[in-house]
């Protein structure tokens, strides 16, 4: 299995990419204004980071359970932190209405093609290798990651199957992929919460259902059991979203046995209480 690492990075996570894309544009605009995002924490952070290398406020709207280590790197990147509602649903109407009232400029992440385009740049590095590839496994939130690097896979390489993987407890997305228009759930329920969404953007599940081959569902030791063995065998400490693509695989192995896979570890914000409880202390035999 192919590694693609995006965590060595000031902001440990693939999302500079976009955020980069983003604020790169926003700063040629004579009128260059705030800006404002709702985040998990990965988004939040590489805002931040990117405004300021650019001298642009930033405000960044999060649930009220957010990440607490996400959160604190936010703040320690000079962005403006706002925790509203119970999940990032909620934090999103926060946002919009903060982009509304104050005429920040609103960064919709998968929805801002720019995200997209940022995070397909990894497939275009993926796919300098593309005749040693047959399947690419990635994780799949809000959608940028999935339909960015999945439109330039259907461009170099068409004959890689692109997979896309969501936590069972957060299979909104994946349900939508399946039945080709939106599934709202409810609730969420996982431990990876940088891909947990319930209400999927149109726009975003439209894209899929061009780039994207399959949607899987992984259950919770799963990812659990994909962290420990990036840990044990590759050195990485990952968050779990890095690590649903290797969940997958270790749950389909007559699928992707013998097969040259990829998949993108796309973050490693994980508390260390948490990493030591999932990982180092749990009994994870699949890995």
């Amino acid at each position: 299995m192919t590694l693609k690492v995006e965590t060595l990075n000031p902001v440990r996570s693939f999302k500079g990419r976009g955020t980069e894309t983003v604020m790169a544009r926003l700063s040629q605009r004579a009128d260059a204004p705030t800006a404002v995002c709702a985040s998990a924490g990965n988004l939040g952070q590489a805002l931040a980071y990117s405004g300021a290398q650019r001298n642009i406020p930033v405000t960044v709207v999060a649930a009220e359970s957010a990440n607490r280590l996400k959160i604190e790197r936010i703040k320690a990147l000079g962005a403006t932190v706002r925790l509203e509602g119970d999940d990032i649903e909620d934090a999103r109407r926060f946002a919009c209405a903060i982009a509304e009232r104050e005429g920040s400029y609103l960064v919709e992440d998968s929805l801002d093609l720019s995200t997209c385009d940022g995070a397909g740049t990894i497939g275009l590095e993926l796919f300098e290798r593309t005749q040693e590839l047959d399947a690419l496994v990635i994780a799949l939130g809000g959608g940028a990651m999935a339909s960015g690097i999945g439109c330039v896979a259907k461009s170099l390489a068409p004959h890689v199957e692109v997979v896309a993987v969501q936590p069972e407890g957060a299979p909104a997305m994946a349900l939508s992929w399946r039945s080709g228009s939106v599934v709202e759930s409810e609730t969420v329920d996982t431990i990876a919460d940088g891909v947990a969404g319930r209400c999927p953007i149109p726009e975003v599940l439209g894209d899929l259902l061009v780039v994207v081959d399959d949607v899987v569902l992984v259950r919770e030791e799963s990812i659990k059991a994909g962290m420990r063995l990036l840990y044990r065998h590759a050195g990485l400490i990952v968050e779990p979203s890095a690590a649903l693509g290797v969940a997958a695989v270790l749950e389909d192995r007559e699928r992707f046995g013998g097969r040259r896979i990829a998949t993108v570890i796309c973050g490693s914000n994980v508390v260390t209480s948490d990493f030591e409880r999932w990982v180092l202390a749990s009994d994870c035999p699949m890995a």
